[in-house]
């Protein structure tokens, strides 16, 4: 990323429902065939901030995506949990993801990271990598209702 942090949006001021459902289904989407199956999967994330450039909508943020079964209620049956960048463009009055990147693994990770984030998040995603409570609330909240459906 570059250091031109002068557009950028600090926190999700710039979201919308809309945008956070076009994020949340794209990565469901992506993931729903790479973990063991499962009968629903939920994905929940934390925004550090955006980017609004010529039309594009960078989104920076943390991701928690899992798999459950109504047999083993909330508890996870796959998932994962991580950083990633989210570029959203919005035509004809809905929004889709035209790019989508992970920061890696092991000895990549804070490479990566640099690469992806603006200076100013870096600190605040490594501060949450393992410590995910509020979006795991959240995502608790999603669980319990499709749970509670007929």
């Amino acid at each position: 990323c570059t250091e031109s942090n002068e557009k950028l949006i600090n926190g999700d001021k710039q979201m919308n429902k809309e945008m956070d459902d076009t994020i949340s289904n794209y990565i469901i989407k992506k993931y729903s065939t790479s973990y063991s199956e499962t009968e629903k999967q939920f994905e929940v994330h934390k925004v550090y901030g955006t980017k609004d450039l010529n039309g594009v909508i960078t989104v920076y943020m943390w991701s928690y995506y899992a798999g459950f079964n109504k047999s083993t209620g909330i508890q996870e049956q796959s998932g994962q949990s991580l950083a990633a960048v989210i570029q959203l463009k919005k035509n004809e009055g809905t929004y889709s993801v035209i790019d989508y990147t992970e920061t890696q693994d092991g000895s990549l990770y804070q490479s990566s990271l640099k690469k992806m984030f603006p200076k100013r998040y870096i600190r605040l995603v490594q501060n949450d990598n393992g410590n995910i409570d509020e979006l795991q609330e959240e995502m608790n909240i999603k669980v319990k209702k499709w749970l509670e459906e007929k």
